[in-house]
């Protein structure tokens, strides 16, 4: 699918059916989720704009250059997003992080803000929303639409897993914006959990399954 890309690197793939496994416990849920995030933060980071400078070497005067991105803000999807936190700011250090709290309606599957605080300047901002899973692509569209609304027009979408249903969603209304992930997957089943997916990406990295 146009401006959809999806990482296909062997050690992503190795994680990622450890990921998924049933049998995997919360603590290397997490340590997953945060190396998966990692890689993706890398891959994101191959369209970053760069500019030429002037350096010294111990040798020698040389042309090399640096990142020329500007502000890069994360903004992690509460609360499933928090997992992915940690593996973007190893690569991005610098990042200032915006929580958008969105769930899930369980009868109708529609998103229901119940958080954002977001600084006038995030509109000057590079936005990188991260969550684990892109399902129906309802809480990512309103992220979305939420940064638009705050004047922010630079947005990339991050998430581990998608289903084709949430990408098609989400490029009908926001065909510029670019969707990272590590696979996509084969579709929504009638709860809209995706199949075969890895469950409740916030309820295994919490360690709040029943």
């Amino acid at each position: 699918m146009e401006n959809t890309f999806v990482i296909d690197n062997p050690m992503i793939t190795d994680r990622l059916t450890v990921l998924r496994m049933k049998k995997t416990g919360t603590r290397k849920f997490r340590e997953i989720v945060k190396e998966i995030a990692t890689f993706l933060a890398y891959e994101v980071a191959r369209e970053f704009p760069m500019r030429e400078i002037t350096i010294e070497t111990p040798l020698c005067k040389s042309k090399q250059k640096k990142l020329d991105v500007g502000e890069i803000s994360i903004v992690p999807i509460l609360r499933a997003g928090v997992g992915m936190i940690e593996g973007f700011t190893t690569v991005y250090p610098d990042t200032r992080i915006i929580n958008v709290g969105v769930q899930r309606d369980p009868v109708t599957h529609k998103p229901v803000e119940y958080y954002h605080k977001m600084p006038a300047s995030i509109k000057n901002s590079k936005c990188i929303i991260i969550d684990p899973m892109l399902a129906t692509g309802g809480s990512i569209a309103y992220t979305i639409e939420l940064l638009k609304n705050e004047g922010c027009e630079d947005i990339v979408v991050v998430a581990i897993l998608a289903a084709p249903e949430g990408l098609q969603a989400i490029h009908k209304q926001y065909p510029k914006v670019p969707i990272y992930c590590a696979a996509v997957d084969d579709h929504l089943n009638e709860d809209k959990y995706i199949i075969p997916g890895l469950g409740d990406a916030g309820d295994r990295i919490f360690g709040t399954e029943e």
